[in-house]
């Protein structure tokens, strides 16, 4: 995935730190601050020519759904928090919160912000929880006053960078946080104190692989795998630990295992072998990170882990089955790690389109079971849970040139890239309109595929993507907002027929988190650094204003005393994304005189 992009950018531009395995520290990047603050006037300069956000909303003439929201229910006591990356361990990311709404909206302004300091690919999906809202960046995890944006406390980490600054944040139990790290460990906090408690190592950094996803924590275990599913020899796994000691009480293999593979804990029984994969001779099956969150059913003590792209990315010919279980939604038993049964979603990938965020849990209005999920392919999957079939798959960005066939001798434009459709930010589903919301970006890519012999000349350990541009801005592929592709959609698709009522055009992609709340709002951001809110039922933007750094983080709102607030997560940095270049910050929004 693209992730490594990133990197590739922002250690070159910011830092002058070079590849992967260059021992970048955080110590090194604070020495950098020259380079940091030169990012920071170049950001301000651009920023002088950037495009004011804009959006538009277009309504489906073909829509015949039902008409009239539901009621909404009085607000749970639960809902004073948000404790959880997608809230709930079944993501569907509704509030039942309702002191914002559609007719107060218009007084939201932002009453304080914390600033990390960073320049940094700030995607953290905050939470709050026992009156504290938590963060982190790639280095430091934080505990801030949730009203006022005051620092509690701050722990900061030393170890050497990956090639992409990124963590999506922390989840909390029984008074300890969790979170992963550039370096392939999980670190456990004292929720008060942010003291840490013990350590695990779960991912090897010497083939590539580290810990960047948000865990989940459920009856004294905490769920969580690893990324690099684009370096060659790199394989993902996901893990359960124990919450108090950190032992590894089970790992699950999310490609086949081969000979030579670690082995950090008990197996869950599962039935992956190698035939799905047909690899050649010289090309080790690689791939299957769970780069982001994951989901989980208490009532059936099902984990639900999505599952990212097999390798090299763009070159299927080396790997000629359908590449279990990479591209697929995998669900395991949560207290064994048994396979259960999975979801392939893109099967023998060749776009680099992992299922790339956590699927929701839903009940429609119309009494269905529904696993929705929007992985990078750019539609929205609606599965029937009671017997697994597919009910709707339908289109949610621009999607173009997918069928053609990559080749050595020519480029190959596609839609949408390796950088488009539903990033690591799950679809939202709101009960009181039946509509699942889904976040995308609308961007394309270039690719020319490397030779045989190049592709398998590649040492293990290091990028392996199969494309042939030396451009480490464009390791996975070209992208270009030469042909005019630069956008986001916003789409509110009926949970039961899988049709859009409305979808939201913005001049800017949507790679943040989408908040659907029982004010009849929805709230999200885009890498123009603009927040909106978004009237639930017809599309139709309420509020909007630019509140910092480009968006790329999670939306939470919740209360303090009794007053709801949001925060975003904003300054998300990427100089291979045309972002302006702000530090991240979280910021923290309610009504004017709240």
């Amino acid at each position: 995935m693209y992730r490594r992009l990133e990197l590739f950018s922002i250690v070159l531009f910011a830092l002058n730190a070079g590849m992967a395995g260059g021992g970048v520290t955080s110590s090194l990047a604070d020495e950098a601050g020259v380079e940091v603050g030169v990012g920071e006037l170049r950001g301000a300069i651009l920023s002088l020519f950037a495009p004011a956000g804009a959006v538009a909303t277009e309504t489906n003439p073909n829509y015949k759904g039902a008409a009239a929201s539901a009621p909404a229910a009085s607000p749970s006591p639960a809902a004073a928090d948000w404790p959880s990356y997608n809230k709930t361990l079944t993501s569907e990311r509704f509030s039942d919160l309702s002191q914002i709404n559609t007719k107060n909206v218009s007084k939201l302004k932002v009453l304080c912000t914390y600033d990390t300091w960073r320049l940094t690919s700030f995607e953290t999906g905050p939470i709050m929880v026992e009156g504290a809202l938590i963060g982190t960046t790639e280095f430091d995890i934080f505990s801030i006053d949730p009203s006022t944006c005051a620092e509690n406390w701050r722990t900061h980490e030393e170890y050497p960078a990956y090639i992409i600054p990124t963590n999506r944040g922390a989840a909390y139990l029984d008074g300890r946080l969790f979170r992963g790290t550039d370096d392939g460990r999980v670190l456990a906090y004292d929720f008060k104190t942010g003291n840490r408690l013990w350590e695990t190592t779960i991912a090897d950094v010497k083939k590539g692989e580290d810990v960047p996803a948000a865990p989940i924590a459920w009856e004294g275990l905490v769920f969580i795998g690893n990324a690099g599913g684009d370096f060659k020899g790199a394989k993902g796994h996901m893990y359960a630990l124990d919450a108090k000691t950190g032992k590894i009480v089970w790992q699950f293999f999310l490609v086949p295992k081969t000979e030579g593979d670690i082995v950090r804990g008990p197996l869950g029984t599962t039935p992956l072998d190698t035939s799905t994969w047909k690899n050649v001779p010289g090309a080790p099956i690689s791939g299957g990170g769970t780069w982001t969150s994951t989901t989980l059913d208490p009532a059936s003590g099902l984990l639900y882990v999505p599952v990212g792209n097999p390798a090299p990315d763009y070159d299927n010919s080396v790997r000629q089955g359908d590449n279990l279980f990479t591209g697929s939604v995998v669900v395991l038993d949560a207290k064994t790690g048994a396979y259960k049964n999975h979801f392939q979603l893109v099967a023998r990938d060749w776009h680099d389109w992992d299922v790339s965020n956590p699927p929701a849990l839903i009940k429609t209005r119309g009494g269905k079971r529904l696993m929705a999920v929007a992985p990078k392919d750019g539609h929205l999957y609606g599965f029937d849970l009671a017997d697994k079939k597919l009910l709707y798959r339908t289109p949610v960005t621009r999607i173009e040139n997918v069928e053609e066939p990559f080749a050595v001798d020519k480029d190959v434009h596609f839609c949408p890239g390796a950088a488009g459709g539903g990033e690591w930010n799950s679809p939202a589903y709101d009960p009181l309109t039946n509509f699942i919301f889904t976040g995308q970006v609308d961007w394309c890519v270039t690719v020319k595929l490397q030779t045989r012999e190049e592709m398998a000349a590649v040492p293990l350990g290091q990028v392996w993507t199969g494309d042939k541009n030396l451009n480490p801005f464009n390791v996975f592929g070209k992208f270009s907002r030469a042909d005019g592709f630069w956008a986001g959609w916003l789409h509110a698709v009926d949970a039961d027929i899988g049709v859009w009522k409305w979808r939201l055009k913005s001049n800017y992609p949507i790679m943040g988190a989408v908040t659907p709340t029982a004010g009849g709002l929805v709230f999200f951001g885009d890498l123009g650094g603009n927040f909106y809110a978004i009237d639930a039922a017809t599309g139709q933007k309420l509020w909007g204003q630019k509140i910092g750094g480009a968006i790329g983080g999670g939306v939470i709102t919740y209360t303090v005393n009794g007053t709801q607030k949001v925060a975003v997560a904003t300054g998300y940095v990427a100089p291979a994304f045309p972002a302006e270049i702000r530090r991240a910050k979280i910021a923290i929004l309610g009504l004017e005189g709240g």
